[in-house]
């Protein structure tokens, strides 16, 4: 909902793979919880989040 959310705000009535994008990190950070090893590698949540959006092909 928050991808067409930000569709509709950008002129839009469809969603686009940016509007995901600009929207992951907001809606994903906070369900996450990293383990005390990513933690201690300095990994947090938005490079997580980072490594997934990579590693999704935009259609």
């Amino acid at each position: 909902k928050a991808a067409k959310a930000n569709a509709m705000i950008n002129g839009r009535g469809y969603v686009i793979p940016e509007d995901i994008k600009e929207v992951a990190h907001d809606v994903l950070r906070h369900r996450l919880i990293l383990t005390f090893e990513a933690e201690a590698d300095e990994i947090n949540s938005d490079k997580v989040i980072d490594i997934i959006l990579d590693k999704i092909p935009s259609p």
